[in-house]
């Protein structure tokens, strides 16, 4: 791999955004592909599809074939509160495929008993999320019903685009919720993408329940998320 090409992979790696090796096969020219370039035709359309899926392949794109290498960053999951719900989320999180961290300041419900060799902060949100920020390949569960807890990182997660934010409560917590956010300055089109009531139209009653429902809408959000449009640069040939 070229040294410039592979400076500019390494750079996308360490800020968590998507990039895609594309290697003409016609003749073994490479550039790179980052999170906000714009690529037109068929070969964009592969490369939002593999960026999508995370699998690398050979494709046929405007009369030529490629190889696309993708590198996408482990997809992430925060929990905003250590509840039932978290205590089988986490875990299910996990064998998805998924990075799970969650947060909860309350020390009587964030304890290693409950939540045997999870990632668990028992900490302010605002505190963990300085040092860990939320990103594109985040999703944000926040289940407390507390919005001292939870209206930090749904802002935090709202304003810098994670790919699923999801809020339990019932509709009528949600308008509150909705009132404090329009507050705190968020627009229309943010607040509309919060998932409430959160997950999957199921049926869902028990925790168990609710965390397939929610597990089922993150993945969904996932696999069909629009990807992220902020500026990056390309690698050249």
């Amino acid at each position: 791999m070229d040294p410039h090409v592979l400076k500019k992979l390494n750079a996308a790696r360490k800020a968590r955004q998507a990039a895609v090796l594309v290697t003409d096969l016609g003749d073994g020219r490479d550039r790179l592909v980052c999170s906000g370039d714009t690529v037109a035709g068929e070969l964009g359309d592969a490369i939002t599809r593999v960026v999508r899926s995370g699998k690398s392949g050979i494709v046929q794109a405007d009369g030529r074939e490629f190889f696309l290498n993708v590198h996408v960053p482990s997809a992430r999951m925060v929990i905003i509160g250590a509840v039932h719900i978290s205590q089988v989320l986490a875990p299910m999180a996990k064998m998805a495929g998924f990075d799970v961290t969650i947060i909860d300041p309350r020390t009587a419900f964030a304890t290693p008993e409950r939540f045997e060799g999870a990632d668990l902060s028992a900490d302010w949100p605002e505190d963990v999320l300085t040092s860990r920020p939320l990103d594109h390949f985040t999703a944000l569960v926040a289940v407390t019903h507390d919005p001292k807890i939870d209206d930090f990182p749904l802002i935090s997660a709202l304003e810098i685009g994670c790919f699923y934010v999801g809020a339990l409560g019932s509709k009528k917590t949600h308008a509150r919720r909705v009132e404090r956010l329009s507050q705190a300055g968020l627009t229309h089109e943010q607040i509309a993408r919060i998932d409430a009531p959160i997950g999957m139209d199921i049926g869902a009653a028990s925790p168990a329940e609710i965390a397939v429902a929610i597990l089922a809408k993150v993945i969904q959000a996932l696999r069909q998320r629009e990807l992220p449009t902020e500026a990056a640069s390309a690698g050249g040939d």
